[in-house]
């Protein structure tokens, strides 16, 4: 029912402006969008809808008003159309033009056009025609989704249409699904039918395909939901969840392992850095680098934490440099940088490995980048494997800016914002103090006080800040704003916000909300910066009532699931960008709270009233604990409702009117009979009558609430902000529709039904049309005046991500073929994971609806709805999934109380219907209960229509009968010590429940029994009962003699309905069995196989039910098994054991064990007795005959036990295994028509069943495999099968590679065969990793499957070998050879292994190619939900292997296997009589381990334990390091199989004290030693007779080829001619000589028997890969930290056999000792240095000159030079030379230096530092510190070569701007040039401040003994001493020499003249003084 109104034009408007429409019915106004600069006419053309809840009156009016719109100031009134709906109500449809009117009642000239249209109630007023449609859009759109999904779906709802609305919809829709989906659908009334089975059969699909297909190309037929579950969710009712999540916040393991390698570029002068690592609150040091702008570390540090996860992602990980820190004082903080943990473990692989963090300073906020620190930082949690890349040569790290450390598309230019949280004001707070102190105060000041002080408090990134306290207020108006700076985007996740209640003790959280950024910003090119609100965030906790000590404050602070509303907060959130060179700009990054502009009340939406309804159908299995009271359910929705904790909120909300609403009328208002609803009598009922529950069986009671069922109803007042639900409900839908599909489709490919691809392709089809139907829908409202800026820029980018998502779809369909299913599954993994995302909205409207359980007014246990699932819409895909649905609740703990067992039991199972919108729609608020009932109300409500009932009485009641066929269960959880359970199925339908007998000692029990439930009454009409029963419960139990049963586990199932007139026939019955997952918490806990079957009984009674046939079981007692038709059909099997040993930690007593198999619920299979730890006889073989279901997936699981024979015929059980899919050891006949029978063999070939099957069906032709006489293999151990032609085309490939390698290495004569007798074992495994790090960007696709190990981003300690990779690129000129080649040709050819980084079995299916391996187990399986790992409860291990086939075979496999049925499947397995063995266990090294002592490192040595034997090394313990090299070999001698488990384990050593495990790997010896892989000793990668690469393995390559050959009948292997060799049908070639020691070159087969071997896996039938040489990388674990990994070992184990001939020496790996080598510097001279000292007489600048120097470290080996004195140009002349001795690894390219940690050390410390050699210049001064005028650090690896003059050497050198040479003084050996120093100036940036002319000189340290030469300028060897001006003598040790050079070398003149002048003038005053003596002489003549 609806009023549409369609507004078309406007036209004679006045003058040019922005017009808007307001169209107003009924008080509900909608606005047309807004036409910018429209003239005379403005064209709206747009279509308004109100739908209507009650008849239209012929007097309603219809007002439409035109405005000038204005942004700023209030829209201004044009003119107003008002129309008498009179017309309308008769004719249903009018158009009418007409003027306007003005405020004066004026007609204007203005003019409009509309057409309305109605459509009323019952459909009498007209009929929707064809054309109706066409006009509007969204309607048409909402048609064809419905089309899709009514029909098709088993799941789908019924739409709320009318009748006459349904039958147009009808007509038109079948041609359109059936166009669509290529399905015939079923019409609404036909019964839907319940037959089709889980999943289709095969041939099902194929009769489908064929009457879709049509023709078709079968690759694109797709099916809709036809294979959804039986459980066929109907329209009443809504899915249940099965899983009860218990309430998050449980805490976890994690472990944050942060390695800081080094920092560069650091901002300051000559610092002394120190790293600071911050997780959380912890803080850990690095040591103090001297001197150093670019320090290298490499420290690892490791956090332990065991916390929720929430509060694990939301610690910060800050990284800070801090310069000169040291006891006394905190140092200076040069940079930091921030992120928290999520980020890090949202990353690929939970890690960031190698990458580099941009320090900035947090105080100064405009000066830029103060740095870079590299480092490597992991997260793991219990369980996560984290693959590391290899720690060797690490050399490809000079390019920071590509690997910065920053999450995949964040930006490396992050500019500093602002983050403004704008808190307004909160609602509903709870009294947070007890009311003893308020009476107190009440009674002696008579004031009433809020019992709560709140102030919010915002926490992001690591700061925190608070709004000022309101003094007693439950509503709070605080109108301020907290204000963060960081950088933007942040890599913090989540902003916390916390309302607090201030109290004189201590604060306590009333709640918290937390903003997740990236939901409420959006990084793409259409983006938006972060922005929320103003919004109301509801925030959920625990219980109102106020306790003193509430055991629920975990809930406040957001951890776990609230289970109450606490309060709502009006918050915004909104970020500015900042321009850091604005000069007013605050520059400190401090948190600072402000005012905030207020906003208006209505600005969040209008307030609207809400109506929610809920009707309770059934309340059973309450706990028995509540059993005794009479029991209560509230319903609350915010504080609505809550009568219990004390209201904090006026009685009587009143909407809140805008004055402009003053005559406003509700929707409903019309009709007379409702005004009482007005006057307020409609009291909100949120509680049911209390009612004493009755018993159901010992454990659980039931509410009898039998026909009469309790209703409740609550108005409430909320902001209107219906359509951001509804928008997340159309997401919602789509990704539930989408996840339904998605598990079909995974079910499909498990049990390998046929066509899965076609039912991924209908997934896909139904995922782009909902997209679409999204986009149709989610535009309306846009001129909501209360839409935030959020709502706009979501709604923009949800339409944009779904719209791409559509497309996606459509054209993911097109690509499903067969073999891609996998792949596009998983790309709609990701779509399902998106629209997930998308669909939760982060702007909150309603609260929640709570439903508590309530026992003599204490809340016993809860369930919490969202309120968006209940909402209701007139569109059918905007509804809430559970609106107007009957919904299956099941109660449940609150908070920590529900953690472990309390949480997986049922507090309390309802059946409840709700049903939550707008009071104005409620008028059809009962339509989806279950029919056949009358409403009951309250007394003021009679005979009001639309006043809700209290209660509602079914009149109509039917009978059933149920069926519960139970007929195994499997995998079940062990209960019981003894590893078993004894288990029963406990039955719940309605109020009635029914046991299975109890089995004993079993987890798969067969209980083969049917229950029968007799007198059901069900209530309501017969066919919705049919569509949609009730669902079923079932709970499996473990019966214990004391105490009550443990709970192992829940489902639910649904029943196949059966009415009184429906026919007992197929196709729907017999039902068939199906599994059912069983889940204990949210932890799978096995399957139950049953089937359920309700019948109802007509009127004849019991009599029309189909017989219950079959014997009753008298052995068993009255119980009646699963009858004919439903229990499986079974067939004849025969089971073949063949047992290898039994082994484990507990030691048979007495007479020793005996295995036996009790096989599917039949007899027992026993294997004789064993004497303590001996084995069966050679490859005992038990056969067994037994009847199995034909259906595969129906197999019962076969159970292996382990007894323990003791005196007098008792026996105890040791442990057991149950394998629970027999599927893998079922021998199938290979299918002769299959061209590729190979394949269809290959399980046999993998477990050497048929070990002499049918001669090969290859090409009979010979295949050549051409060996390459040097060519070692590129080593990619994926060795695809090849064809004849393309192995031929591959070995062209390696000629043609050769052919460029030739001619690469005629260009390049320095890189020739390395010297032999230059490499070792270490040459190899580098060269090994090398290539394995090159495989890696090229291994592309499928290689990465092989290759998983190859592992992500790995964290670099021990460089190696990078030299041979750097003069790789340098020396790679241009032309020779682009593309993968190029870096081939420069390798030097060193023949290489194997290095696997994972465990080798993993590499090989464990070995179990022969025997598989079974744990035993016993004890209990742990309480909490993540389980107590499998391994504690291990006990031993039971190896064999199985076989299982229908007999009798068919007559060629048995005559072609050369079957011999005594000795069944097993023939030709080795023997497993003892065998003595030598095990030499080889460990390299082991990186990352876990730190064990205080000081953040470990002291680790090697322990190895094998049977008897036990070895510690414990006096070879390496000094304090994580990463130690052990290079060392072991050998033990051990019996197999009795000796098999070796265990290598790491442990820290310990001055005092017992030494801990650092961490320990289990190696299986046995399963490798009898592995027809050969994994005894690897086969390397070529065959030579001594040096480094020494053929290890006692026999030759042409010994094993020919054992292998014999023992795998395979014909071969034919030597001959040289250099060729054949076998079976293949022949291998390669070099046919062999070089010995002397060079003497022998003829030899060897070459080509190795080359077979390497390709062994190609023989036909019996081939298989053969393991290479390898080293293997194998976790280190402990136990006390179960699943976390503590660090990696690499090694490998060679076994050799006793009797055969002895091995030789074991290799030689231990560590490389470093070369010792003296490097000598000579500094020269100076020049252009930085002037720095002003003269003191004469102002004039000079520099006091001297070179500093050193390698190792500034405190270790400084070396300075003398100071020249007063140097007037910046030159200075030294002649110094500088010594400086080193010890070198050339691998790693590291210096290693030894030294002692501290005074207090032990011993001392082996540290491997790069070799990097600085020279500093500085100015000497006297009195105050010298100062530091500039620095270069010189790589001696690769380093600028010096320039030839100081002219030419400018400062681009260094800063690497200018291509320059690079030199390496391992190479060079001797170096002379000029270099430029550089410092910083005051802006950062570098200038040049001097140039040094040195010379470097490396010698061995034997060179260097044989030419000696003095330090300094002494002998030997002396220096010439330099030339210096004299000026270079301090003034005051010879004043007058000084003098004499500064004032008469410039002044000379200057005082000649002044003599003269002084001379000229002291003549003049003589001449004057005498004048006068002499004149009176004259006068007077004397």
């Amino acid at each position: 029912m609806a009023l549409l109104v369609h507004l078309k034009t406007v036209s004679e408007l006045r003058g040019k402006g922005d017009r808007i429409a307001k169209v107003t019915f009924r008080g509900q106004a909608f606005y047309s969008r807004v036409l910018e600069n429209c003239e005379d006419v403005a064209d709206f053309d747009e279509t308004f809808r109100w739908p209507v809840a009650s008849s239209i009156d012929s007097n309603e009016i219809l007002e439409i008003q035109i405005f000038n719109y204005s942004k700023v100031f209030s829209n201004k009134l044009i003119g107003t159309f008002r129309m008498v709906l009179q017309k309308v109500v008769e004719e249903n449809h009018v158009e009418v033009t007409d003027t306007l009117i003005d405020d004066n009642n004026a007609i204007i000239k203005t003019s409009l056009r509309v057409e309305v249209r109605y459509q009323a109630t019952d459909g009498t007023v007209g009929s929707w025609d064809d054309g109706d449609f066409l006009g509007d859009e969204s309607l048409q759109e909402e048609e064809k989704d419905s089309q899709e999904t009514d029909g098709l779906l088993p799941g789908s709802r019924p739409s709320s249409r009318t009748p006459g609305e349904k039958s147009f919809r009808r007509a038109g829709r079948s041609v359109f699904s059936a166009m669509k989906l290529g399905k015939n659908r079923s019409h609404k009334e036909e019964p839907q039918r319940q037959d089709e089975p889980a999943v289709l059969e095969m041939e099902d699909l194929d009769r489908l395909a064929i009457r879709l297909g049509d023709g078709l190309d079968p690759d694109s037929v797709s099916l809709a939901s036809v294979t959804a579950l039986t459980s066929n969710v109907s329209n009443k009712r809504s899915k249940p969840d099965i899983k009860m999540e218990p309430s998050a916040g449980r805490p976890m393991d994690y472990q944050v392992s942060i390695t800081v390698i080094e920092a560069r570029q650091l901002v300051g002068l000559n610092m002394d850095p120190v790293v600071c690592v911050e997780v959380g609150d912890d803080k850990k040091y690095t040591s103090m680098k001297e001197s150093t702008n670019c320090p290298y570390y490499n420290e690892y540090f490791v956090f332990d934490f065991h916390v929720s996860p929430d509060v694990m992602f939301d610690k910060i990980i800050k990284i800070s440099v801090i310069h000169s820190k040291n006891l006394l004082r905190s140092g200076t903080l040069v940079g930091s940088f921030k992120m928290d943990v999520g980020t890090v473990y949202s990353q690929p692989e939970h890690q960031f490995h190698h990458k580099w963090a941009i320090l900035s300073d947090p105080d100064d906020i405009s000066a830029g980048l103060k740095g870079y620190v590299k480092c490597d930082v992991a997260v793991v949690g219990k369980g996560d494997n984290i693959k590391t890349p290899h720690k060797a040569n690490e050399t490809d790290e000079d390019d920071i800016e590509g690997n910065l450390l920053l999450p995949e598309g964040v930006p490396p230019e992050r500019q500093w914002a602002r983050f403004y949280v704008k808190i307004y004001r909160a609602e509903g707070l709870p009294r947070m103090n007890t009311s003893l102190m308020a009476n107190v105060k009440k009674a002696f000041i008579g004031e009433n006080k809020d019992l709560v002080d709140p102030y919010v408090q915002v926490f992001f990134a690591g700061q925190k800040g608070k709004t000022s306290v309101q003094k007693s207020s439950y509503e709070p108006l605080w109108n301020e704003q907290v204000v963060f700076t960081d950088l933007f985007p942040p890599l913090c996740k989540r902003m916390k916000v916390q309302i607090r209640d201030s109290d004189k003790v201590n604060d306590v959280a009333i709640g918290t909300h937390f903003i997740d950024l990236r939901k409420i910003s959006n990084d793409g090119d259409k983006g938006f910066l972060p922005t929320l609100g103003p919004a109301w965030v509801n925030m959920y906790g625990s219980t109102r009532n106020y306790t003193l000590l509430d055991e629920h404050q975990d809930l406040n602070e957001g951890l776990g699931e609230g289970v109450s509303f606490r309060a709502r907060l009006m918050l915004g959130l909104a970020v500015e960008i900042l321009d850091t060179s604005n000069p007013e700009l605050t520059s400190s990054t401090e948190v600072l709270v402000e005012q905030a502009t207020p906003v208006s009340e209505s600005c969040t939406g209008k307030m609207e009233e809400f109506f929610l309804f809920g009707a309770f159908l059934e309340a059973s299995m309450i706990d028995r604990k509540n059993g005794d009271k009479p029991i209560t359910f509230e319903v609350t929705i915010g504080n609505y409702g809550n009568e219990v904790d004390g209201l904090s909120r006026p009685q009587r909300p009143r909407p809140r009117k805008e004055p402009g609403d003053e005559e406003e009328v509700d929707l409903i208002q019309n009709s007379s009979d409702e005004d009482a609803d007005e006057g307020g009598d409609l009291a909100s009922v949120s509680s049911t009558p209390p009612m004493r529950p009755q018993i159901t069986d010992r454990n659980y009671f039931h509410l009898p609430y039998l026909e009469r069922k309790p209703c409740i109803y609550i108005k409430s007042w909320w902001p209107d902000q219906r359509r951001r639900l509804y928008n997340a409900n159309i997401m919602d839908h789509i990704a539930d529709k989408l996840e339904e599909g998605l598990n079909d489709v995974q079910e499909m490919i498990k049990t390998e039904k046929s066509y899965p691809e076609r039912r991924l392709r209908g997934v896909l089809e139904e995922l782009s049309c909902g997209c679409y139907r999204f986009l149709s829908l989610a535009d309306k409202d846009q001129g909501h005046s209360s839409r935030t800026r959020l709502d706009r820029e979501r709604l923009k980018s949800c339409i944009r991500e779904l719209e791409s998502m559509g497309q996606q779809a459509k054209t993911l369909r097109a690509q499903v073929k067969r073999h891609t299913v996998r792949d596009k599954l998983r790309l709609c993994q990701n779509f399902l994971q998106k629209l997930r995302f998308l669909a939760d909205e982060p702007q909150h409207s309603i609260p929640d609806v709570f439903i508590w359980m309530m026992s003599s007014n204490k809340r016993v246990a809860y369930a919490r709805v969202p309120s968006k699932d209940l909402l209701f819409s007139i569109v059918e895909e905007e509804l809430g999934k559970d609106c107007a649905k009957v919904k299956t609740l099941f109660l449940k703990l609150p908070g920590k109380r529900g953690f472990g067992s309390a949480g997986w039991t049922v507090q309390a199972k309802l059946e409840l219907y709700l049903w939550l919108g707008l009071s104005k729609q409620r008028k059809d608020f009962l339509c989806g209960l279950p029919c056949g009932f009358e409403e009951v109300k309250a007394a003021q409500g009679l005979g009001l229509h639309a006043f809700p009932p209290i209660s509602l009485v079914y009149t109509k009641k039917q009978a059933f009968q149920l069926r519960a066929h139970m007929y195994q269960a499997r995998s079940l959880f062990a209960a019981d010590s003894s590893g078993l359970s004894d288990p029963f199925a406990r039955v719940f339908f309605i109020n009635q429940s029914q046991c299975t007998e109890v089995l004993n000692e079993t987890l798969c029990p067969t209980w083969d029994q049917m229950l029968v439930f007799d007198n059901l009454e069900l209530y309501g009409e017969a066919h919705e009962l049919r569509d949609d029963p009730p669902i079923i419960v079932i709970e499996i139990y473990d019966q214990d003699t004391m105490g009550k049963a443990d709970f192992m586990g829940r489902t639910f199932a649904k029943p196949v309905v059966k009415m009184a007139g429906e026919a007992y026939c197929p196709p729907r019955f017999p039902p068939q069995l199906e599994y059912y997952q069983i889940y204990r918490g949210n932890a799978t806990a096995g399957d139950l196989l049953a089937a359920f079957e309700l019948l109802q009984i007509g009127p004849a009674g019991k009599g029309d039910l189909p017989p219950i046939n079959g014997p009753v079981d008298m052995d068993r007692g009255p119980i009646m098994p699963v009858p004919m038709g439903i229990r499986p059909v079974l067939s004849k099997y025969r089971i073949e054991v063949c047992e290898g040993s039994v082994r484990g930690s507990f030691c048979p007593c007495s007479v020793g064990g005996r295995s036996s198999f009790p096989c599917p619920g039949q007899a027992l299979l026993c294997s004789g007795f064993l004497a303590p730890f001996t084995l069966f006889p050679s490859g005992l073989v038990c056969t067994h005959y037994t009847d199995l279901p034909e259906n595969e997936l129906l197999h019962p699981p076969l159970n292996i036990r382990v007894v323990d024979c003791r005196a007098f015929g008792r026996y105890t059980l040791v442990g057991s295994h149950a394998v629970s899919s027999l599927r893998r050891f079922i021998y199938r006949p290979p299918d002769h028509l299959a061209p590729n029978w190979n394949t269809t063999g290959r399980l046999l070939r993998s477990r050497h069943v048929l070990c002499n099957g049918r001669p090969s069906s290859h090409p009979t032709g010979e295949v050549v495999v051409n060996m390459e006489p040097e060519m070692p293999v590129k080593k990619l151990e994926t060795m695809v099968k090849l064809d004849a032609v393309r192995r031929q085309s591959h070995a062209d490939e390696e000629k043609e590679k050769k052919k460029k390698k030739k001619k690469g290495s005629s260009e390049e004569p320095e890189e020739e065969e390395p010297d032999e007798s230059m490499l070792d074992w270490w040459s190899k495994y580098f060269a090994s990793i090398d290539t394995m790090k090159e495989v890696r960007p090229q291994a592309s696709g499928l290689l990465f499957w092989f290759l998983p190990g190859l592992k992500g981003p790995m964290k670099g300690k021990e460089k190696a070998k990078a030299a041979k990779e750097e003069k790789k690129k340098r020396t790679q000129s241009p032309g020779t050879g682009q593309g993968p080649e190029a870096p081939e040709k420069k390798k030097p050819k060193i023949d290489e292994l194997k290095v696997y980084p994972k465990e080798l079995e993993s590499e090989f299916d464990n070995f179990e190619d022969w025997l598989h391996t079974f744990n035993l187990l016993r004890g209990k399986t742990g309480d909490d939900e993540d389980g107590s790992t499998e391994e504690e409860r291990i006990v031993g291990r039971f190896k064999g292997s199985l076989c299982v086939y229908k007999v009798p075979l068919p007559e060629e496999v048995s005559r072609e296997a050369g079957y011999d049925p005594t000795y069944g499947m097993f023939q030709g397995i080795p023997s497993n009589d003892p065998i003595n063995v030598l095990v030499r266990v080889y460990v390299v090294r082991a990186t990352d381990l876990h730190p064990a002592d205080i000081n953040g490192k470990a002291d680790p040595y090697i322990a190895i334990r094998l049977g008897k034997t036990d070895i510690r090394d414990k006096e070879n313990y390496i000094s304090k390091q994580l990463n130690p090299v052990f290079g060392k070999s072991f050998d033990i001698e051990a019996s197999f199989p009795m000796e098999s488990m070796l265990t290598v384990a790491v442990y820290d050593w310990d001055l005092v004290g017992t030494d801990d495990l650092i961490g320990e790997t289990k190696i299986d010896l046995e399963n490798r030693f009898y592995s027809r892989h050969r994994a005894t000793c690897g086969i390397a990668q070529t065959y030579s007779v001594h040096g480094y690469n020494i053929w290890r393995d006692p026999m030759k390559p042409s010994q094993i080829l020919t054992r292998l050959c014999k023992e795998g009948k395979v014909d071969g292997p034919h030597f001959g001619p040289p250099g060729r060799v054949k076998v079976s049908n293949r022949v291998f070639t390669g070099p046919s000589e062999i070089e010995d020691e002397n060079g003497q070159r022998k003829p030899t087969e060897e070459h080509v028997a190795l080359s077979a071997l390497r390709h062994w896996e190609d023989i036909p039938r019996v081939g298989c890969r053969l393991v290479p040489e390898h080293v293997e990388t194998r976790p280190l674990l402990n136990p006390d930290k179960p699943g976390i990994e503590q660090g990696r070992l690499e090694l490998w184990v060679d076994m050799f056999p006793m009797d055969m001939p002895a091995p030789g020496t074991p290799l030689d790996i231990s560590p490389r000792k470093p070369k010792k080598y003296e490097l000598r510097v000579i500094v020269w001279n100076t020049d252009e240095v930085v002037l720095e000292d002003d003269d003191f007489f004469t102002g004039e600048k000079s520099s006091d000159i001297f070179v500093r120097g050193w390698l190792k470290g500034q405190q270790e080996d400084k070396q300075d030079t003398d100071v020249h004195y007063h140097s007037l140009t910046g030159e200075g002349n030294f002649n110094w030379r500088y010594l400086f001795p080193f010890d070198y690894l050339a691998a790693e390219e590291k210096i290693v230096i030894s030294k002692k940690e501290s005074m207090f050390s032990w011993d001392e410390t082996e540290y491997k530092i790069p070799a990097r050699l600085t020279l500093q210049i500085w100015d000497a001064d006297h009195f105050s510190a010298d100062d530091f005028l500039g620095a270069i650090e010189l790589d001696l690896n690769r380093f600028p070569r010096g320039a030839k003059t100081a002219k030419q050497c400018t400062m681009e050198m260094a800063t690497g701007e200018v291509d320059v040479p690079l030199v390496s003084i391992f190479k060079q050996k001797r170096v002379k040039g000029w270099w430029p120093l550089l410092a910083r100036n005051e802006n950062d940036e570098f200038e040049l401040t001097g140039k040094v002319e040195a010379e470097l000189h490396l010698l061995t340290a034997e060179e260097a003994e044989k030419n000696p030469v003095g330090l300094a300028r002494n002998e030997p060897d002396p220096l010439e001493k330099p030339n210096r001006p004299d000026t270079a003598f301090v003034w005051f040790l010879n004043p007058l020499k000084s003098i004499k050079y500064l004032i008469c070398t410039r002044y000379k003149w200057l005082i000649i003249k002044i003599v003269l002048a002084l001379l000229g003038l002291l003549m003049l005053a003589l001449f004057l003084y005498s004048l006068p003596g002499y004149m009176v002489k004259k006068l007077l003549g004397a």
